[in-house]
């Protein structure tokens, strides 16, 4: 039969209530060394957490979703090792989903069929449309990592994406670049991770008066190495000229960079190359890759703490976001909208 957490009381030397307390993170002052023999004695005898059982006591399991696309790009990655760090910090445990649809399927992913596993969602869209609110049944709360601001019906932590684009085209302009490649742009997209970064390319063009090539505008099958290295030997065959690549994000960059290189071209003296994330492998290529640093552990830390608190709220039947906080109130209780700045790093692949 499974261990119960009678059994594990009875090991460990503890009551029940302690080994329950341990289990559920419901109680912060346990000391370290009884924490330890808890610890020590569920390992022991293989107990396992009945999250269903708990979820019919407490009405919390303690798990939140996360929903993320392409978990193989090192962006996407890393910043799901922030969120279940962050989310360890504050006793939770998190489920990831891999989502490749339309926004609102990022959300309905976890929030349809999950919403029995988990007390509420982070989530990471994917595609250029809104995140739809209703998609989240009452009491369960959702917050979006974005690339851009999403409306003022969800609660969201966002990159201020444009800007960082216009980071990286500053520095390359101010470094004597002129015919820049955007690899990864879409002209035909508006809003989303590709729209925020071409609007940040072609707005820093317009400021300097550097008149617009459309020959240096490259979407790309995907923001892979493999992308980035095939943007490059197309631009080679087609005969077009251009002094820096701007990769909109670290991997097409270093596929791009790769190539430049295979090809004889020297980086930076020939051609400046820029990436977009700051992923790990950035520091390690050579050279070393420029690129605009998101702070993932900034975007992890502040979506937790947003889902935390909306969590203490169900629990203490206070209103919600778009609620009135009380009969009678003028206002409605507000979503929390923060955006994240991004930041240059300088290295060995621009002048």
């Amino acid at each position: 039969m499974p261990a119960t957490m009678r059994d594990v009381a009875k090991l460990a030397g503890v009551s029940v209530k302690t080994v329950s307390n341990v289990v559920n993170n419901t109680y912060p002052y346990i000391r370290p060394e009884t924490r330890a023999q808890v610890e020590a004695a569920m390992a022991e005898l293989g107990y396992r957490l009945n999250v269903t059982a708990r979820k019919l006591r407490t009405n919390r399991t303690g798990l939140i979703g996360l929903a993320l696309p392409e978990l193989r790009l090192p962006y996407f990655a890393e910043l799901a090792d922030e969120v279940i760090r962050k989310a360890a910090d504050v006793g939770l445990k998190v489920i990831v989903e891999q989502v490749e649809a339309a926004e609102h399927v990022a959300v309905e992913s976890l929030v349809g069929s999950h919403t029995h596993l988990v007390d509420g969602a982070i989530v990471a869209p994917v595609g250029h449309g809104d995140v739809p609110s209703q998609s989240a049944p009452p009491g369960f709360p959702v917050v979006v990592l974005g690339d851009h601001r999403i409306g003022d019906d969800v609660d969201q932590v966002f990159l201020a994406n444009a800007r960082g684009a216009e980071l990286v085209m500053e520095h390359l302009i101010s470094r004597g670049a002129r015919r820049i490649v955007a690899l990864g742009a879409d002209r035909g997209v508006a809003v989303g991770t590709e729209g925020e970064r071409t609007r940040g390319y072609l707005n820093t063009l317009a400021r300097h008066e550097i008149a617009v090539d459309e020959a240096l505008i490259r979407p790309t099958e995907g923001w892979s190495k493999a992308a980035g290295a095939a943007a490059i030997r197309d631009l080679t065959a087609e005969g077009v000229e251009f002094d820096a690549v701007f990769g909109f994000n670290d991997t097409l960059a270093l596929g791009a960079l790769a190539e430049l290189l295979r090809g004889g071209r020297r980086v930076p003296q020939d051609v400046q190359v820029m990436g977009f994330d700051d992923i790990e492998d950035a520091q390690y290529s050579v050279p070393a890759l420029s690129t605009v640093a998101v702070d993932r552990s900034q975007l992890a830390e502040l979506a937790v703490g947003i889902l935390v608190r909306r969590l203490q709220a169900v629990a203490d039947g206070d209103a919600h976001p778009g609620e009135v906080a009380r009969p009678g109130a003028d206002s409605a209780v507000a979503w929390d909208a923060i955006e994240v700045p991004p930041r240059l790093v300088l290295r060995d692949s621009t002048r």
